[in-house]
């Protein structure tokens, strides 16, 4: 059975393109050219992926992400023409997989396409809970805290610190953790990673007077028991 791809976007030249490109490898397509339609679409359940431009009349992609996570954890690709780091940032933390700019090659998409399903499924569901120290995620309620408090993570920090407690007292490298957090070897700006790591402290090491993250000069990240 092919794999149903649920494209909005409100550019019909380009949305033709693109659905004719995913048809010929393969895929079912279904568009959307506003995020009102795109969200109820995605809501029925009857797609494997969706691919979300930001920026689209009535419901703008961000917000049909935030609404979407809601409910779902399907791999949500987004696509625009806006390149700067804050606005990957956003679109990251607001739970999307992957990210690419406009114009893009459709092999570079396809191939993006093909990671977050694979991504999908592969994906292992944990739930028992991670602990470190004072640390605690529940994977079962997607809840964080620290000595019995609650932390509030946004999902791309939340994922950054799973996978780094699923593999406690093993160093990670930058390039793994973009890989696992993220679903795809990401291209642009190198110190993402360091960024979230940055936010993470602020909320927990800074908060609670814990060293809780270790540096790897030189290569990554670990968190020890």
């Amino acid at each position: 059975m092919s794999n149903r791809i649920l494209l909005i976007e409100d550019e019909e030249k380009i949305a033709r393109f693109t659905e004719l490109e995913l048809v010929h490898e393969g895929y079912e397509v279904a568009k959307a050219f506003n995020g009102r339609d795109g969200l109820e679409a995605a809501l029925s359940g009857r797609y494997d992926l969706v691919l979300l431009d930001v920026m689209l009349p009535e419901l703008n992609g961000l917000e049909v992400l935030r609404r979407l996570r809601r409910e779902s954890d399907m791999p949500v690709i987004m696509l625009t023409a806006r390149d700067a780091v804050m606005d990957k940032v956003s679109g990251l933390d607001a739970g999307a997989d992957d990210y690419i700019t406009k114009p893009f090659a459709i092999e570079e998409l396809l191939a993006r396409v093909r990671v977050a399903l694979k991504k999908r499924g592969g994906r292992i569901f944990y739930t028992n809970k991670l602990t470190a120290g004072p640390v605690t995620v529940d994977t079962d309620r997607h809840e964080v805290t620290c000595c019995g408090q609650n932390i509030d993570l946004t999902h791309r920090e939340y994922e950054l610190l799973r996978v780094l407690l699923e593999n406690k007292n093993i160093v990670m490298d930058r390039e793994k953790l973009m890989n696992q957090v993220c679903g795809y070897d990401y291209i642009g700006e190198t110190n993402i990673i360091d960024v979230y790591v940055r936010y993470i402290r602020s909320k927990i090491d800074d908060r609670f007077g814990i060293h809780f993250i270790h540096t790897v000069r030189g290569v990554g990240y670990v968190i020890k028991e």
